[in-house]
């Protein structure tokens, strides 16, 4: 896929390298479930199609597997085994697969990775099922590494869902405020919302290795935040694909987000900008009248006009060089840092 830069980024080494770690404990995991969530989970996953079965429209492998890559190169950037990260990549990709089975059920998205979401698949109450005995799964996969380390990694876990059910409740309540005006949404809550939605999550999965193998607060501190940054670099380059991404890669048809009048940051940006094309933006998005496909071209051409996709743009590099900051303040291992470094391009150039 093109990225919203214009470049191509290949997968980095290290994707397939801690898939091929985590996956058979995840998969394991995943076979203790009931089996009815069992299939769903596994749908959800991008194992199988919906009737259970491998093979042809199991979609594409349920993505990149960034949180537990992030999960097992946190652990080897302290100097421990990307083995002992293994409970927390599983648990962090479990959870990661819930939030989305439940996204989605609360966006009404009905594609997900081009074939149905969970819900569109097998309705809404066995799909909020699924998600629940993820999210239930991923707690006790973490319980269960025992110890004083399996304590505080589940305590990390729990307070990085906590931000994210934050995040995510931010973000339901912004699609009911204004687009402009003293109670519209404004860059910085917008900001403070990515943090907490997507952030958490990242942060959490480059820290939960750490917390495992028993590192410093000091270390596992700095990787969280790390994390954090690279997650709201992630979600700034999200929202740009919601606009201009391409349906075949993103599984989502064009202009989507601006068809929902989803309040994303290069929308945000371009209204805040004071311009002739922010004001144009403002009148066609206040209107009560569905946006069709003109209207939505037309909506994401003034968003560029405004400065919205540089604003975007140069939001997520922001913090990946503030990511990169915290990597480098405290002593980490070089060849995982660089491999997180690399990790972190990634998310700039590719769709996840």
């Amino acid at each position: 896929m093109t990225s919203p830069t214009g470049l191509q980024a290949p997968p980095p080494p290290a994707l397939d390298r801690c898939r091929e770690l985590v996956e058979p404990a995840l998969r394991a995991a995943v076979r203790t479930l009931h089996p009815w969530p069992r299939r769903m989970a596994s749908f959800s996953l991008g194992w199988c199609d919906a009737n259970g079965l491998p093979g042809a429209g199991a979609g594409n492998g349920g993505g990149k597997g960034v949180r537990q890559a992030l999960a097992v190169l946190g652990a080897e950037a302290v100097g421990a085994s990307g083995e002992a990260a293994v409970a927390g990549a599983v648990a962090v990709e479990l959870v990661h697969t819930f939030s989305l089975v439940h996204d989605d059920i609360m966006d009404g998205d009905e594609r997900r990775r081009h074939r149905d979401s969970a819900w569109k698949a097998f309705g809404t109450g066995p799909a909020v099922l699924a998600g629940d005995a993820l999210f239930a799964l991923a707690v006790e996969t973490l319980a269960r590494a025992g110890g004083e380390s399996g304590a505080d990694a589940v305590r990390h876990l729990s307070g990085a869902l906590r931000e994210l059910v934050h995040g995510q409740a931010d973000d339901l309540l912004f699609e009911s405020r204004p687009w402009t005006g003293p109670q519209a949404v404004d860059i910085p809550a917008y900001r403070a919302m990515a943090l907490r939605k997507t952030g958490s999550l990242l942060g959490c999965a480059l820290a939960v290795g750490p917390v495992l193998a028993g590192a410093s607060p000091l270390l596992s501190g700095a990787l969280a935040e790390a994390g954090r940054q690279l997650g709201a670099a992630f979600q700034a380059v999200d929202d740009l694909l919601g606009i201009w991404g391409d349906p075949q890669s993103t599984g989502k048809p064009v202009h989507s987000d601006l068809h929902r009048r989803k309040k994303t940051l290069p929308v945000l940006a371009a209204l805040a900008s004071d311009s002739a094309a922010g004001r144009r933006l403002a009148l066609l998005l206040d209107s009560d009248a569905p946006l069709d496909a003109a209207d939505a071209y037309c909506a994401a051409g003034l968003v560029e006009e405004a400065g919205g996709r540089a604003f975007a743009l140069a939001e997520a590099r922001r913090h990946v060089t503030a990511a990169h900051d915290c990597l480098d303040s405290v002593p980490l291992v070089p060849r995982a840092v660089e491999e997180i470094r690399a990790l972190s391009e990634f998310l700039i150039d590719r769709r996840l």
